[in-house]
């Protein structure tokens, strides 16, 4: 079984924080890469971040850098994303994901499993 599932999302006002979390299985604990990625209503997915396992290198969108960070803790097989200073144009279904190449990738057909995805909704 590979199992993900997010947690954290809801509303906050522009300005706020919200902190996102990924349970993942052993499967996706073995993953070389954990990934963040969200869509919005009539926009394409996106990548937002993402993490190696092993060593916790962390990469973002140009947009999120300065306020978004990745993180993991192995023990808890956990990602999260901790989101500062949200934005309305933040709002979207926010998306983990696994990827078992060894090479960073920024697609989303570069992740083999997905969570179930977790609502942020940031008001103007």
């Amino acid at each position: 079984q590979v199992q993900l599932v997010e947690s954290g999302g809801g509303l906050v006002q522009a300005g706020g924080s919200l902190r996102l979390s990924c349970a993942a299985s052993g499967r996706a604990f073995s993953s070389y890469f954990m990934g963040w990625f969200r869509q919005a209503p009539g926009k394409e997915r996106e990548f937002v971040a993402a993490i190696r396992w092993s060593g916790g290198n962390t990469y973002y969108r140009d947009s999120v850098k300065g306020r978004f960070t990745i993180s993991r803790d192995n023990a808890k097989n956990t990602v999260y994303l901790q989101m500062n200073s949200l934005k309305p144009e933040d709002t979207a279904v926010y998306y983990c994901a696994a990827r078992y190449r060894g090479t960073l990738d920024y697609t989303p057909a570069g992740y083999n499993y997905w969570g179930q995805g977790t609502q942020v909704t940031v008001s103007s």
